[in-house]
């Protein structure tokens, strides 16, 4: 475990160095106007979304979001089109086939979205010092082989070391922010028009409240109870050791996904006006509005993209048919119900039943940092007032801590058996 582990953070130092890398051809100093324009709004976000590789005009400025965009278009194409529906019941190999779709998807996403991020960095008077065409080729270029690098860093995260490895390639991301905002939120408290230590205290109590109610609706579960059968065996009545047990179902069976999912539709109005420009009048007004997280209309749009990823994401995740059809299978049922297709029907009714309260708790907690804002806080502090940001480290390292355990446990067993085995073979060849 521990190799798992230096490998992970020895890939995300190289992801966090690469963020810092900026691109060829780009004045580093003349990147002002680029900053000043992702410190707020969605571009802050989407700049906290790359660790700040958007600000810096680095290789990496895409970040892994072209790989996000492309997952959420595969598993919407999974509830159309057949041929995908095929490959996600083939197992193993079905998903190797889909990863691989995806990884082409990226790709061209990234070439889609490159361009627009070249228009942005002329429109905000970055100094190029390459020819204009040979500049744009060789950025496009550059950006693309950044996305898929990420991407292959998160792969190999994945299936190399500890797991969840592009969610950990944005926690991280996001974490790079928080000493900076945290500062800042400091001496912005303690000034003279701050408020105090007291104010200071009483937001960092606060804060840890709604880290506190994050943990709370991402561990929320409801318990379905399961009866088991008596069977005969060898013509006698045989009940299993466990005859009663239950059958967890997540208040938010979709973790962070629908956060991400969400935030990954909002970025697109701000990648599109990048692309065709901001002299559009109709074009800006629409950015004007759904660019502002602090307005109305960016926050409810932002609470319904999650609460339909939610339903959707849950509808993929928890598959009721399958778990009546295994219960079934094993004399188990749900007392007062049927088995087979009663109890498919009455969990699917339990789960959408839990499913919307955790929707729209999750849409609550989404939308925190826009009423942060409005008490005073600095944007980027307001951030981990719940938000994307908020839930995605508290998702991220619940879920990466519950698989360095479940490792550490089958380890543990592993070696428990091994050593049962060692043992046996001295006692026979003692005998």
């Amino acid at each position: 475990m521990k190799d798992k582990i230096l490998l992970t953070l020895g890939l995300l130092l190289i992801y966090r160095l690469g963020s810092n890398v900026v691109l060829p051809g780009i004045d580093p100093e003349s990147l002002t106007d680029l900053q000043n324009q992702a410190d707020g709004g969605i571009l802050g976000i989407l700049n906290a979304f790359t660790g700040g590789a958007f600000a810096k005009a680095s290789i990496l400025a895409l970040g892994i979001m072209p790989y996000i965009s492309a997952s959420i278009v595969i598993q919407l194409l999974g509830m159309a089109v057949p041929a995908i529906q095929k490959m996600q019941k083939e197992g193993e190999s079905g998903r190797k086939k889909m990863t691989q779709i995806t990884r082409y998807l990226t790709i061209l996403i990234a070439g889609a979205q490159a361009p627009g991020y070249i228009a942005n960095l002329v429109a905000q008077n970055a100094q190029i010092t390459l020819d204009p065409f040979l500049f744009s080729v060789l950025a496009w270029t550059v950006l693309v082989s950044g996305t898929i690098f990420a991407m292959w860093l998160g792969e190999r995260i994945t299936d190399k070391g500890i797991g969840n490895g592009i969610s950990l390639l944005i926690m991280v991301g996001i974490i790079a922010s928080l000493p900076q905002a945290f500062m800042q939120e400091l001496l912005a408290k303690i000034g003279a028009q701050g408020g105090g230590w007291v104010v200071f205290v009483i937001e960092i109590a606060f804060l840890y409240l709604v880290i506190m109610f994050a943990i709370a609706l991402v561990q929320a579960v409801r318990k379905i109870p399961v009866q088991y059968a008596k069977q005969a065996v060898g013509g006698r009545n045989f009940t299993a050791p466990s005859s009663r047990s239950f059958i967890p179902l997540k208040v938010n069976a979709a973790g962070v996904m629908p956060i991400i999912f969400a935030q990954a539709i909002m970025f697109i109005p701000a990648s599109v006006i990048g692309y065709m420009g901001s002299d559009n009048e109709s074009l800006s007004g629409i950015m004007t509005v759904l660019g502002n997280i602090q307005g109305f209309w960016y926050n409810f749009t932002f609470a319904m993209l999650i609460i339909l990823f939610t339903y959707f994401y849950t509808a993929i995740q928890v598959n009721t048919n399958t778990i009546a059809d295994d219960l079934k299978r094993n004399g188990g049922f749900v007392p007062g119900i049927k088995p087979g297709k009663a109890t498919a029907e009455y969990m699917d009714n339990v789960l959408s039943k839990i499913t919307l309260p955790g929707s729209l708790l999750l849409a609550f907690v989404a939308i925190l940092p826009a009423i942060a804002m409005q008490t005073g806080m600095s944007t980027s502090w307001a951030y981990f007032y719940g938000g994307t940001s908020l839930l995605i480290i508290v998702g991220v390292v619940l879920d990466t801590l519950q698989q360095i355990e479940s490792y550490l446990l089958n380890r543990h067993y592993d070696g428990l058996m091994k050593s049962g085995r060692v043992a046996g073979r001295s006692a026979t060849s003692a005998i």
